[in-house]
């Protein structure tokens, strides 16, 4: 099982940048995926996550913000990210769910990807 997150950089604060998270096709057909980030000292925390139907749910910082899809054929998943701010600087993580449904909870997640690093400037 392979999650691989990329797209990372450094930004400066209000650019956008794009994610991505390629998946193998067993996992990624059926479960919903999500995205975590982790800030350093602070614990990791949620995103965003789709379920296997495209249903999205997102964490009240980043709502409006964010965008969260995926591509079926691909076995990708993307999280748009715009107007970032210092407090989005983290890594961040893919991560396959233990069910098809989106789900905000560490828990339910069952696979994890490496992440990559956003680092927005003020």
């Amino acid at each position: 099982v392979q999650l691989q997150a990329s797209g990372g950089g450094l930004v400066q604060a209000g650019d956008s940048l794009t994610l991505s998270c390629a998946a193998s096709k067993r996992i990624f057909s059926n479960n919903a995926m999500g995205w975590f980030r982790q800030a350093p000292g602070k614990e990791r925390e949620f995103v965003a996550s789709i379920s296997w139907k495209s249903d999205t749910y997102y964490a009240d910082s980043v709502k409006g913000r964010f965008t969260i899809s995926r591509d079926i054929n691909g076995n990708m998943m993307s999280l748009q990210m715009a107007s970032l701010r210092s407090e989005d600087t983290a890594v961040y993580y893919c991560a396959a769910a233990r069910s098809s449904y989106a789900t905000s909870g560490f828990d339910q997640y069952r696979y994890w990807g490496k992440g990559t690093q956003v680092t927005v400037s003020s």
